[in-house]
């Protein structure tokens, strides 16, 4: 068995090699929390180690923030973080890596006037937006991991006693991103080649429908012409590839932006803005959320919806089996880059430009015209379970199952 420095030493391999594959001579941006230090010096080190030109870290504090939301005024939160997003921006324009170790409290702004979360999200969604098209478009580097901080942990873990909680949340994220293995590299490779091989099966088959069932879901989405599925490693602009989210168990696409029709219902909850959104549906006419219903957070899905109007169609549907490593963890996260990798999920907003044949070198204008979805708001929320069936539908009308009882139907 390895020992936690061996597995916090993999992870940061992982990191560093797997996810962000950093190049010689490539410059480097960590967003990184206070709460994994370790993991962050590691990370940069490594970073150097594989040739980094330079490293720049962005810390940032729950705390801190949670602070600002409390005692800042109303109007504050309307002022554009401009010159963050335009170094950040400019580090990205000339071939930067970005690495994001997050550990964000999934509670953190519960209580918080939703005006004051919603003027925060817009200002920073607008300051970002060139950052955040060229991200969706893989123009460079991007990679999103985890580490946890003492109020996510207790949140995963609460009835297990207060100081085995931390520990304990290590232990499943090194386990979830294959750090625990000895060899993760190895294992890394061999499982991207096997979510390639998804990706390529749906490519071939190009599906003009696909439709959902499961209990209180009955949606059908149309796909677009070129449709793309995508799984696994990518590859930026300069052709070097990367691994978006650590972990990672999905194939991707994007749906015809006005050919989704149907409800659909969560299958577990939604960390949005520093709350909890709990057992909601959406229902949708010609790709417009045309109602929704949530038993908790209801605020904030109608701030998400209310991030502009394209936040009210949808621009990712993304595939994941039910018999999953970490759908049979049988944990709640609380978190999507790990909910969103247990379970099939969707995305209101954005749609990433490489879902198209030739996506990537068009103007947002031009992803229009060709059915994808374009927004500043990009939210995964999950739908898949044991429970749910997925068929594919060709041109000819021909029906074939996709997935069965949540699991590969091929």
């Amino acid at each position: 068995m390895l020992t936690f420095e061996q597995k916090l030493n993999n992870y940061a391999d992982i990191i560093v090699k797997i996810g962000a594959n950093i190049q010689q001579g490539q410059s480097v941006m960590v967003n990184a929390t206070i709460d994994a230090p370790e993991l962050v010096r590691l990370v940069v080190k490594k970073a150097y180690e594989a040739g980094a030109y330079q490293v720049k870290v962005f810390w940032h504090d729950d705390a801190v923030s949670r602070i600002h939301y409390d005692l800042a005024s109303l109007e504050s939160f309307l002022e554009e973080p401009k010159w963050s997003a335009g170094e950040k921006l400019e580090m990205a324009e000339k071939g930067a890596a970005s690495i994001t170790i997050g550990s964000a409290d999934p509670d953190l702004l519960r209580g918080v006037p939703q005006e004051k979360i919603r003027n925060a999200d817009r200002t920073a969604r607008k300051a970002n937006e060139k950052y955040r098209q060229m991200s969706q478009a893989f123009k460079f580097t991007w990679s999103l991991a985890t580490a946890p901080s003492a109020a996510w942990a207790a949140k995963v873990f609460p009835d297990l006693p207060q100081e085995e909680q931390v520990a304990k949340l290590w232990d499943t994220i090194f386990q979830m991103v294959r750090a625990d293995q000895p060899d993760p590299i190895a294992a890394w490779e061999a499982h991207i080649k096997q979510l390639k091989s998804k990706a390529q099966y749906l490519n071939d088959k190009a599906y003009k429908y696909l439709h959902y069932v499961a209990p209180g879901t009955d949606l059908t989405l149309e796909m677009p012409k070129d449709q793309i599925w995508l799984g696994g490693s990518k590859q930026n602009e300069q052709g070097t590839w990367f691994v978006p989210n650590l972990p990672t168990e999905e194939v991707y696409s994007a749906p015809l932006r006005t050919g989704v029709n149907g409800t659909i219902s969560s299958t577990k909850p939604l960390s949005y803005n520093g709350n909890i959104v709990d057992n909601f549906s959406f229902t949708f006419e010609n790709g417009r959320v045309v109602d929704f219903k949530a038993e908790q957070g209801e605020e904030a899905i109608k701030g998400l919806l209310d991030t502009d109007d394209a936040a009210k169609f949808l621009g990712e549907v993304a595939l994941v089996p039910h018999t999953s490593p970490i759908s049979d963890s049988n944990i709640l996260f609380y978190k999507t880059i790990f909910d969103e990798n247990a379970s099939c999920h969707l995305a209101l907003g954005s749609a990433y430009a490489s879902c198209i044949k030739g996506g990537a070198g068009l103007s947002r204008e031009e992803l229009l015209e060709r059915g994808l979805n374009q927004s500043m708001a990009h939210t995964d929320f999950m739908v898949g379970s044991a429970e749910l069936n997925l068929f594919g539908i060709t041109e000819d009308g021909t029906r074939e199952p996709i997935l069965v009882n949540g699991n590969w139907a091929f």
